[in-house]
């Protein structure tokens, strides 16, 4: 019998047989709902766990594409080009190596070099000649700005046809075989060429000819670049638009530069010319073949294609002295410094709220192991082996927790299509293990000895086995490394490195063993002053949760981690948010503001101040070349009003100061006072000194006052004086500092037009995030810090849901001896407050301590500021109070919702179910 027990539940069939029925299938029809819970648990987990990956992937790969894409062609393509030929080579072998077949045979060769993961688009390639002298022309008829004569760039690039569209006439055309010798060759020109450079279909430029005489090229067609922005036309722009060349000279006197492209086999006729010809091959790589987690093995190939192995099978495919010019390297190397600033904060969020998720699934396991405690050592005392009985629990969780699994990572494939899916699948596979063991090995620890009715385990009794404090030890040992390891390395200095990840997370879980050894002694301190109160609520509440099992500790561990991970997380926001937001504000120096280089009209700041949003104008006149001292150095001179420019300091906080004391003495021969940087104090010292200013006026200045910063410049040197005091166009305004909550960019500037130029404090804002993979890594965190909250919250719920029919059995006894169900409501929310306080204030403290333990270490700028100029400098990690309090708010607000709806609960079924004798409690 004890075999048949421990195989199935018996039963008999219809001749009387005893049938046993199927240990899986009658579980699962004994408790449905639960079942279906974890299967949801399981899913919604598994999904998140698979699509952090495949979203990382995706943000990591759009941030590359996006840096290769703002470089720009020019420098992310592969230029490969070829040496002047020999002039000891005879001339019909010079000509063979310029004609469109050599050419292209060769292409086709090196093309193939730049081997994966660095694939090269075809569609953006090309080949051709090129000269390495631009010839001056002589014919007069085309624009000379500064007396000049214009210089050409004639060249060749293959399938011109199919990148571009002809406006006029036709494509140029070779006839015959043509040779250096050649008198006449058609090209064709871009419309931006012949509009700047006056050329129209028929026209013949003269390109000057090396012992012979100029080569004639005539214009046969005007083109217009299909895709203008496409390594095609960008890698080379000179041959879609003509530029302005000035000469190194004092005046920097200017001519006109533009290509002409001839027709791929007219390529021979340029060597009978002052251009010099060489070939050339461009090879475009595919941006949609970009892929961050490639960074290494992309510059692996970047260098050897520059100085390695590729240069010296480009050099076997076409000629031997080919050389190699790229950008590409720098392009890797600027975004390997972003994600190298950003992976460490995205891997903090990921271990955090992962931490949180895993503490999840195992208080299920520990949930239903308490649950089916009794059954269990039944089983084991009736003869269950621990090895078959562990294995039955396996099974049972793992046929809802697999295909769950399988439903979790289906969808995130489907939600998020880009990235690996290795990945996914392995953190989908790790949820599901985790959530399949989670029941069968706290029962193997609880049942390996076998006992039908165990010791009790009150919270308040029961003392820690010294196994417990040799692992609350061991784990302080990594704790406290990676603490120290992120305050000196710093998150730019750790990447890769998982332990410094962990550290915020072995904080929480080493604050939580602390406030776990002390939640007795708390209990046991307020138990005696609750004894002396009136009425059994207070002192029988405290006797509850004094009863709570030991082994509960497992909720209070995951409410503390996920404070933490969300005390972190919101702190990491914020000070993103407000690096960004001091950053935009020390550019503009106040919400909006209007600069120009003369001064402005003097009607312009009425018609500013008229605009709706606008609540305050502080006019003031930058000189940029005030010269303290005669000198050489010049410090930049801001003149204002002191009334209207001290309460834009003291609105702003960028340096506020007394009015009194900047503004100008009644004398007209005195002594301006001035505020000063600390650098310019330093140098100048507090005696007047004479300011020379650009138009070789001067004032006397002396510096009375010295701050850090000031809203009208953003460097480290200025001076600031009255306005007033300074003499002629000095003293005329030449920037509005605007301020209000709505001031609107477009109104700003169409009350201006022309005559100053408008830069907004949001928009300036906006600048800073100018890579998907900052952005990216905001959503991520956002993302971790609201799982990090559900999760907590769910752990809170398992929690209270583990005593729940204990409680409802104690409401139903009490009752009956007269208990209200106002003081049930009391006493079940006073049950449940001692151990949520101790999560909420130890959370609020662990993650304040945590911030300010690694905030030494965070360097918040990649994330904030990236490539972008600002005058912030460094963006370091801050406490936020909001991120601190909320989260622990949250938790009594949930724990003593719960009680509370419990209660009512309760007391709508009445007491008569709870008293049934034989109920296991």
């Amino acid at each position: 019998m004890a075999d048949a027990s421990a195989e199935g539940v018996p039963g008999t069939g219809g001749s009387g047989v005893p049938v046993t029925a199927p240990w899986l299938r009658t579980r699962l029809r004994s408790a449905p709902g639960t079942a279906w819970a974890l299967a949801l648990l399981v899913a919604v987990t598994a999904c998140l766990a698979a699509a952090f990956p495949r979203v990382l992937d995706r943000y990591e790969d759009a941030g590359l594409r996006e840096a290769a894409r703002q470089a720009g062609p020019g420098k992310t393509s592969f230029q490969l080009f070829g040496q002047q030929a020999d002039l000891t080579l005879p001339e019909d072998q010079r000509e063979a190596d310029l004609r469109p077949g050599t050419l292209r045979s060769r292409y086709d060769r090196v093309r193939t070099v730049a081997g994966r993961p660095l694939v090269v688009d075809p569609a953006q390639s090309a080949y051709g000649v090129r000269p390495t002298d631009d010839p001056a022309v002589p014919d007069a008829w085309i624009p000379r700005p500064n007396g000049l004569p214009a210089h050409v760039h004639p060249a060749t690039q293959s399938d011109l046809a199919g990148h571009a569209t002809v406006r006029q006439g036709r494509l140029p055309r070779a006839s015959g075989q043509v040779t250096a010798r050649t008198p006449e060759v058609e090209a064709a020109v871009t419309a931006a060429t012949a509009d700047a450079l006056h050329i129209t279909v028929g026209a013949v430029i003269h390109v000057p000819g090396e012992e012979r005489a100029p080569l004639a090229v005539r214009v046969t067609g005007i083109l217009t670049p299909r895709d203008p922005g496409g390594a095609y036309w960008s890698t080379q722009p000179l041959l879609r638009t003509p530029t302005l060349v000035a000469l190194p000279t004092p005046d920097r006197p200017k001519y006109w530069l533009g290509a002409l492209l001839l027709a791929p086999d007219a390529a021979p006729a340029l060597l009978g010319t002052t251009a010099a010809p060489v070939p050339y091959w461009q090879l475009a790589p595919d941006p949609a073949a970009l892929h961050a987690h490639d960074l290494d093995r992309l510059r692996t190939a970047v260098a050897a294609l520059e100085s390695g192995p590729g240069l010296q099978l480009a050099r076997t495919y076409t000629t031997p002295d080919t050389d190699v010019s790229t950008g590409l390297d720098d392009v890797f190397t600027s975004f390997g410094q972003l994600r190298s600033g950003v992976r460490p904060l995205t891997a903090i969020a990921a271990f955090g709220t992962g931490t949180v998720a895993v503490v999840v699934l195992l208080m299920t396991g520990a949930l239903a192991a308490d649950r089916r405690r009794t059954e269990l050592a039944l089983l084991r005392a009736r003869g269950a082996s621990l090895r078959g009985l562990t294995a039955r629990l396996f099974a049972e969780t793992a046929v809802i927790a697999v295909p769950a699994g399988a439903v979790g990572l289906t969808v995130a494939l489907l939600a998020v299509p880009a990235g690996r899916a290795g990945h996914a699948l392995w953190a989908a596979l790790a949820v599901t293990l985790v959530a399949s063991a989670a029941l069968p090995v706290r029962a193997a620890l609880t049942h390996r000895t076998v006992r039908v009715h165990g010791p009790r385990e009150d919270v308040t009794t029961l003392r820690p086995s010294r196994r417990r404090t040799v692992a609350e030890l061991t784990l302080l040992v990594p704790a406290a490394g990676a603490v120290e390891a992120l305050r000196r390395s710093g998150t730019s200095g750790a990447a890769g490195n998982q332990l410094v990840s962990l550290a915020p997370v072995l904080v929480g879980v080493i604050a939580a063993l602390v406030l776990v050894r002390g939640y007795p002694f708390l209990l046991r301190g307020l138990t005696r002053p609750a004894g002396r109160l009136r009425g059994v609520v207070a002192h029988l509440s405290l006797a509850r949760a004094g009863r709570t099992s030991a082994s509960a500790v497992l909720p209070l561990l995951a409410l503390l981690t996920a404070l933490t991970t969300a005390a972190f997380g919101g702190s990491v926001l914020a000070g993103v948010s407000d690096a960004r937001d001091h950053a935009a504000l020390l550019s503009v120096g106040a919400d909006a503001r209007l600069d120009a280089t003369a001064p402005l009209p003097s009607r312009l700041p009425d018609r500013i101040r008229r605009l709706p949003g606008v609540r305050g104008l502080a006019e003031v006149s930058i000189t940029d070349d005030a010269k303290p001292l005669d000198g050489l150095e010049a410090v930049p001179l801001v003149g204002a009003d002191p009334a209207a420019y001290g309460e834009l300091a003291s609105r702003t906080g960028l340096g506020a100061f007394p009015q009194g004391q900047l503004r100008r003495p009644a004398r007209s021969d005195a002594v301006l006072p001035a505020l000063a940087s600390p650098s310019v104090a330093s140098a100048y010292g507090t005696r007047p000194f004479l300011v020379r200013l650009p138009d070789t006026s001067a004032v006397t200045v002396r510096i009375v006052l010295v701050r850090d910063a000031t809203p009208a410049l953003s460097g480290a040197d200025f001076l600031v004086v009255d306005r007033t005091g300074l003499p002629g166009t000095a003293a005329r305004p030449t920037s509005l500092l605007v301020t209000g909550a709505r001031v609107s960019g477009a109104a700003l500037r169409s009350a201006a037009g022309s005559a100053a130029g408008v830069t907004v404090r949001a928009e300036q804002r906006a600048r800073y995030v100018d890579s998907p993979l900052q952005s990216g890594a905001g959503r991520v965190y956002a993302a971790a810090v609201a799982a990090g909250a559900g999760y907590a919250v769910l752990a809170l719920l398992l929690a209270l849901l583990r005593a729940a029919p204990e409680r409802a059995a104690l409401l139903a006894r009490l009752r009956t001896m007269g208990l209200t169900r106002a003081q049930g409501r009391r006493l079940l929310i006073l049950e449940s407050l001692p151990q949520a306080l101790l999560a909420a204030a130890g959370g609020a403290l662990t993650g304040w301590a945590t911030i300010r333990l690694l905030a030494p270490g965070v360097d918040l700028t990649s994330v904030a500021l990236a490539s972008a100029q600002s005058p912030l400098g460094e963006a370091h990690l801050r406490t936020d109070p909001v991120s601190l309090t909320v989260p622990a708010l949250g938790v009594l607000v949930v724990a003593v919702g719960v009680a509370g709806v419990q209660a009512w609960w309760s007391g709508r079924r009445g007491s008569v179910r709870e008293l049934r004798a034989g109920d296991a409690r």
